[in-house]
């Protein structure tokens, strides 16, 4: 059997930060909606392995790769990957596993169009 991409450690860490999704209309409720722990495998095997959405592997049970693609957006405009950015760093920084030696502190130079302030000598 293959490794599974989302082991059950990590989803214990995700699942409380996901959104809540909206309760199904009565009447026209549509399909049901794909379970997010499986949409999120789909979304880590396309970004794992570059494939395009659209190819993502029906028999994976993931749901399209434009399901998955909708939860990811869905889920980003929600903060969910911000929030589990921050979660994952203060569970590494608890366990003393950040490296700040190669920490990397990055700028930007732009021009000054017009010339900057008249004080230039």
């Amino acid at each position: 059997m293959a490794k599974a991409l989302v082991d059950d450690q990590l989803w214990e860490l995700i699942e409380p930060l996901l959104p809540r999704p909206k309760p199904r209309r009565f009447r026209y409720p549509g399909r049901k909606r794909v379970d997010d722990r499986a949409a999120l495998t789909g979304i880590v095997f396309v970004l794992k392995s570059g494939i395009p959405w659209e190819m993502l592997p029906q028999e994976m049970g993931c749901g399209s790769g434009m399901t998955c693609w909708r939860r990811l957006k869905e889920w980003h405009d929600a903060g969910v990957w911000q929030n589990l950015h921050e979660v994952l760093l203060a569970k590494l920084r608890e366990a003393d596993e950040i490296d700040w030696s190669r920490a990397v502190v990055d700028s930007a130079s732009i021009r000054a169009v017009g010339g900057g302030g008249k004080n230039r000598t």
